[in-house]
């Protein structure tokens, strides 16, 4: 049962991967391919972690704590550089 879930949930996070890649093509403006782009390091965080649990093991939570990190910080310096000018004062 908990492997069937798993590929359906698969399934749903590749779909969300694929239209949050259309709304980082398309995005009527910078904001919003900036939230394009953090929700699909939010998604690619969930495929890792998933696939940790279908392989049944633990390197892949430390895989996406590591993703998530780097998300954060970029995310952060590019609202920065956008509200600024400049990521460094």
């Amino acid at each position: 049962m908990l492997e069937t879930v798993i590929l359906i949930v698969f399934a749903m996070i590749g779909i969300s991967l694929l239209l949050n890649l259309w709304r980082l093509v398309v995005g009527p403006s910078v904001p919003d391919r900036i939230l394009a782009l953090d929700t699909m390091y939010i998604n690619s965080i969930a495929l890792i972690i998933l696939y940790g649990m279908s392989m049944g093991t633990a390197l892949y939570f430390e895989a996406a704590l590591l993703i998530a990190m780097l998300g954060f910080v970029s995310t952060v310096a590019v609202c920065k550089y956008l509200l600024r000018g400049d990521i460094i004062e």
